[in-house]
């Protein structure tokens, strides 16, 4: 088995020296398991809104893991931040390949991507820099609340 938490250390530091992010951005990492997120989405103890990836040992035996976007349990009326920020999104997030919009709880969208180690750390980085691209639709549901 492939020692993860290199890719998420390395994923880090990409996401870190990106221009956009001393915008108010941080990154939860715990090894293998990350998530993005911005100051003012309620993520302070990890149960806000965020863009998580993770591959644990389930996910190395499937071969595939989730890069998703949730509003948690710390989200702010979480059922109706769900469906606001559907509303708002959902038809941009359903076009991006291989995105499902899913709505229930607080699971927003997901991609499953083949466990893959050749740049898996530039795919990672791909897929938060699309979910970052919410970031105005999360801010504009969030006042709206």
């Amino acid at each position: 088995m492939k020692d993860i938490k290199p890719i998420f250390r390395n994923l880090e530091k990409m996401l870190r020296q990106s221009s956009w992010f001393d915008d108010g951005w941080e990154i939860y990492n715990r090894g293998v398991y990350m998530q993005l997120y911005k100051e003012s989405w309620h993520n302070e103890a990890q149960g806000g809104i965020h863009f998580e990836t993770y591959i644990e040992a389930p996910q190395l035996k499937q071969k595939e893991f989730p890069i998703c976007m949730h509003a948690e349990e710390d989200c702010p009326s979480q059922s109706e931040f769900v469906r606001k920020f559907l509303e708002l999104e959902g038809e941009k997030i359903k076009r991006w390949k291989g995105y499902q919009t899913i709505g229930s709880g607080y699971h927003i969208c997901q991609r499953n991507l083949p466990l893959n180690f050749k740049n898996l750390e530039q795919k990672l980085y791909e897929e938060f820099n699309r979910l970052r691209q919410l970031e105005g639709g999360i801010e504009q549901t969030l006042s709206e609340l």
